[in-house]
């Protein structure tokens, strides 16, 4: 069984449904690329991707070592390059709550964002600029 179905429904919008949860989520062409920006590109799923994947696994790695990551953060600009038009880099802010992280939590939230499955799964290309802001408000 398919894990996602997608429509082209015109208009350079798409309409991808996640088989198992009903749950779904309308694209449209960035504004410089001919669309009308009305929802997220799929570039910008790519890069929304990445941070989701990364928290999500922090959560994990977190989850396991007996301490919380809730109210963390992320700021992600996705960065188009041309010849050819795709993403060139990711930058991805975590602000965590204000929280006295010890430097083994640290490397461990580090450890796991870094290794999520999104983020391997990235060609070497595409520059993930990870930026760690711990014990913040």
């Amino acid at each position: 069984m398919a894990t996602i179905q997608t429509v082209y429904s015109g208009s350079l919008r798409t309409n991808a449904l996640h088989v198992l949860s009903g749950a779904e989520i309308i694209t449209d062409a960035p504004v410089d690329n001919q669309g009308k920006g009305e929802a997220f590109s799929p570039t910008d799923l790519l890069a929304a991707s990445l941070g989701s994947c990364m928290l999500t696994i922090m959560g994990i790695a977190a989850r396991e070592h007996k301490f919380d990551i809730d109210g963390t953060k992320i700021a992600i600009t996705k960065i188009m390059v041309s010849n050819p038009r795709k993403v060139g880099e990711v930058k991805i802010e975590f602000t965590f709550p204000h929280q006295n992280y010890t430097e083994s939590q640290q490397r461990i939230l580090k450890h796991a964002a870094h290794n999520c499955p999104v983020a391997l799964s990235l060609h070497s290309d595409v520059v993930q600029n990870i930026i760690f802001n711990f014990n913040s408000i």
